[in-house]
């Protein structure tokens, strides 16, 4: 399993397209095949930073599940929009393992 973490530099004037943007891959992501984490963003501190974050079993299953989102009704027009509004400034995409595994359960004082 690995996790794509997207880190988004978005206009601070459209965040809340960018949170229309967040909603319509919560929709999409999940039934093309990729298990979403969440898309996050700004709340505090910088006002231009965002993220997306979801786990994909390999890199051969990220290419044929990016294949499907572009293909979707709502995953077309969620890239359209982007295009279209421009509230997205710059996007980086990186595939990390989680190397902490297994956690300790969370023991609440």
């Amino acid at each position: 399993m690995i996790t794509c973490f997207i880190r988004y530099e978005i206009d601070p004037s459209k965040k809340d397209a960018f949170i229309e943007y967040a909603r319509n891959w919560g929709q999409a992501i999940p039934r093309n095949g990729a298990d979403l984490i969440g898309y996050f963003a700004p709340h505090e501190g910088s006002a231009t930073t965002a993220y997306g974050v979801y786990n994909i079993e390999s890199l051969a299953a990220y290419e044929a599940y990016r294949a499907r989102l572009a293909a979707d009704p709502i995953g077309k027009e969620n890239y359209d929009f982007a295009k279209r509004e421009r509230f997205i400034l710059r996007e980086d995409r990186i595939f990390l393992r989680n190397a902490s595994l297994p956690h300790a359960k969370l023991v609440m004082p």
